[in-house]
């Protein structure tokens, strides 16, 4: 299999091959690298673009709630910041992507110096290592831009709130917050706090609002992980018909001020840990996920290896920090609010 995936702070692409052909994957990889310009014609341009349009028709655009991530992204950051619009863009900007922008482009950012290469599987160290210097030693070096610095900005005031409307199942409430970027022991903490509220069915969030007020028939949280100042947390709920959703955002702040000033259970605590450390070993035992965490930690971190140290890292952290982080990061008084309703299609104040 190949592919290759975009989002914010990364592209990658990658591929599962039999240990046979390594050496046609690295040419292909090494051959992209060096030779893709004279063969990204006008023509070839067009067609991409339209199958980068139709991707966003299928998963954006025409499918239930798709769009959620541009209203939350508005009302997160402003239009100028790196995160302050969506990665595969509108179709506005696709149309206006020229040649000579994508050309540019991948002059700047696809080479040697900003790659990173990772090779998972049946092969040892020193064969990889003669094996990549083999297909891409030869390629040119090229000098990366240095990527600008990005302030975190500070949290929400006044609760923001925008309403968008589409033909979509039912009403849903989303709760928006800034938080600290991924890779900080913040982070993990304010992640172990969106578990306990809302990453399972015997979380806070669902046992309130789907099992005892049954005004609901889905209610969560979870994350936005991103490295450059912050990250998105978000607490949400799918609105029963004829449910009030102010009523469900009290419930939904209440839920998570209880969690701000107690912290979680050591139960809740222990059922996070174990959690993360579960997913994260079945990551780590797909060949295709653990080159990707690899990558990933290398490229954004340039610590490849704490990828080893992760479970620690994440099981380090107690019930006090947990409270601390959820205190400092998941006021409800520093929400942002996303109404999206059933209706006709269209945003109305975002």
């Amino acid at each position: 299999t190949g592919n290759a995936t975009t989002w914010f702070d990364r592209t990658n692409y990658f591929e599962a091959v039999p240990a046979g052909v390594l050496d046609l994957a690295l040419w292909l990889e090494a051959d992209r690298m060096a030779n893709l310009l004279p063969a990204l014609t006008q023509e070839n341009l067009d067609t991409q673009r339209e199958v980068v349009k139709e991707e966003k028709r299928q998963r954006y655009d025409n499918a239930p709630y798709g769009d959620t991530i541009d209203p939350l992204l508005a009302l997160a950051f402003p239009p100028d910041h790196p995160y302050g619009h969506t990665v595969i863009g509108s179709m506005t900007d696709l149309d206006a992507a020229s040649l000579a922008d994508t050309h540019a482009f991948f002059t700047t950012w696809y080479s040697p110096g900003n790659a990173v290469l990772t090779l998972v599987g049946d092969v040892t160290a020193e064969e990889g290592f003669a094996k990549a210097h083999a297909y891409f030693g030869g390629l040119p070096c090229r000098d990366v831009p240095e990527r600008a610095a990005v302030a975190p900005l500070a949290p929400h005031t006044g609760v923001p709130r925008s309403v968008t409307s589409a033909p979509v199942p039912a009403d849903m409430l989303y709760l928006q917050w800034l938080t600290p970027p991924r890779g900080t022991r913040a982070a993990d903490a304010v992640d172990i706090a969106l578990s306990v509220l809302g990453a399972t069915e015997v979380s806070r969030l669902y046992r309130r609002l789907v099992r005892d007020a049954a005004s609901c028939s889905g209610a969560g949280s979870s994350s936005v992980p991103l490295v450059r100042g912050n990250s998105l947390s978000l607490a949400y709920a799918r609105a029963l018909d004829g449910q009030d959703l102010a009523a469900i955002e009290e419930a939904l702040c209440a839920e998570v001020a209880r969690l701000c000033a107690g912290g979680p259970t050591e139960a809740e605590l222990q059922r996070a840990h174990i959690q993360f450390e579960r997913e994260w070993l079945a990551e780590c035992a797909r060949l295709e996920s653990r080159a990707d965490l690899f990558s990933g930690y290398a490229t954004m971190f340039g610590d490849p290896e704490r990828v080893n140290r992760r479970i620690v890292e994440y099981g380090s952290i107690g019930a006090d920090e947990v409270r601390e982080a959820a205190a400092t990061w998941l006021r409800p008084e520093n929400r942002a609010v996303l109404e999206y309703r059933r209706g006709p299609m269209g945003p109305e104040q975002w």
